[in-house]
């Protein structure tokens, strides 16, 4: 594997998805330690920011703290993944790999499984078009019913099982939709190092196959995705 920088190549932008509890933490916890140990310079990101003004308030509604109409809320989680576009893109034009957990597939999914009729799933997408495309995006799949039983589960707002369904079910059309985007699915219901060790495989084979000399691409609509090949 060659390390960041080498030839001038730019890093790669990878994200992290899953249903809640899937073990997406602590897979980017390790799938950063392994490319840094590959001789990579690496960044994690993980959304939403907390830490930022708009996160703040996310945070005060993830945790049932503050009331927000469906559109506003939904606004501010994507404003939150604009903030950062800029940074995002700079390291990885400087080199640095950069890995996301939960990016713009996970904030229009979970916003469209409010099942509100005026905030569809081409509707919440709109506002991440031109946001960084991701290299790799890696799909942590797991059942609803394995996920409830996790340490933690239910502790914010969208942590219940028949959201989580309905999620999975969007995840799966919007990826079917994005076909320009690379994902891969994971079965995260196995062992921690078993993933891990399919996750090695896979980002492996991904900084073999993208051409690091050309700088990342934009997210499109649903639509032009689709008729992409």
């Amino acid at each position: 594997m060659v390390a960041n920088g080498a030839r001038g190549e730019r890093g790669v932008l990878i994200v992290v998805e899953g249903l809640d509890r899937a073990g997406k933490s602590s897979q980017c916890e390790y799938l950063r330690n392994f490319l840094v140990q590959s001789g990579h310079s690496v960044k994690y990101i993980r959304f939403p920011d907390r830490t930022t003004s708009i996160g703040k308030q996310i945070d005060s509604y993830l945790r049932g703290q503050s009331q927000l109409d469906d559109h506003s809320i939904h606004l501010l989680f994507s404003a939150n993944r604009w903030e950062l576009a800029q940074s995002i893109e700079s390291d990885v034009a400087s080199g640095t790999s950069v890995i996301i957990d939960r990016y713009s597939y996970s904030g229009a999914v979970y916003s469209a499984a409010k099942a509100n009729p005026s905030l569809s799933l081409e509707w919440a997408w709109s506002p991440e078009i031109g946001l960084p495309q991701p290299d790799l995006c890696l799909f942590l799949q797991i059942s609803p019913e394995e996920a409830a039983k996790r340490g933690g589960f239910g502790g914010e707002r969208y942590e219940n099982e028949t959201m989580q369904v309905r999620v999975r079910e969007l995840f799966k059309t919007v990826f079917d939709l994005q076909r320009r985007a690379d994902v891969r699915t994971v079965d995260a219901g196995r062992p921690l190092q078993e993933v891990s060790q399919d996750i090695s495989n896979i980002i492996t084979a991904c900084i073999t196959r993208v051409d690091r000399t050309s700088p990342l691409q934009k997210l499109t609509s649903l639509s032009s995705g689709a008729m992409d090949s």
